[in-house]
């Protein structure tokens, strides 16, 4: 999903119990779109695919990772807040290691603080005012489809919410 626009740029259906295996697929459908659509300089995601491997997929990929490290508490106090940023991480510290110093910086709390205004409200309309809470058909191909439809059509609201009037 795009973080200024609201789109979705990619989806998948999968039957997989969590996400940590879904993160490189998604990365291999990113770098597969046009090139005149842009190129994803970094990619916000949930504790779910957090792994080292995952990381590494990233930077590889040349995307920066922002990957939560752990799940993180609701309303910090004024010293979270407004504390230093830490200090740099050593020369040689793991791929993962350096994404959860990022995170813990000022950029990149507020990098990933994105995450709330992107997907969950686009997830929260397409449950609540399209009225899509489940899947109709049967089948994993099936599904795909349905889910598909359900993107584009949200895509297609989308653009034109965001036509200059």
């Amino acid at each position: 999903m795009a973080t200024g626009s609201l789109l979705i740029v990619a989806t998948k259906v999968t039957q997989a119990a969590n996400d940590k295996e879904q993160l490189v697929p998604m990365i291999q459908k990113l770098q597969a779109l046009p090139k005149e659509l842009g190129r994803a300089q970094r990619i916000l995601v949930d504790s779910g695919n957090l792994s080292q491997a995952n990381v590494e997929s990233c930077e590889a990929a040349k995307i920066e990772p922002l990957i939560a490290v752990e799940r993180s508490g609701h309303h910090a106090s004024w010293k979270q807040r407004f504390a230093a940023a830490a200090k740099s991480s050593p020369d040689s510290a793991t791929p993962l290691q350096k994404m959860a110093h990022r995170l813990k910086t000022p950029r990149g709390r507020k990098l990933y603080a994105l995450r709330k205004q992107t997907p969950e409200p686009v997830f929260g309309i397409i449950k609540s005012v399209m009225g899509y809470r489940q899947c109709l058909l049967r089948g994993l191909e099936n599904v795909k489809g349905e889910w598909n439809l359900v993107t584009m059509s949200w895509n297609i609201k989308r653009m034109f919410a965001m036509q200059p009037c």
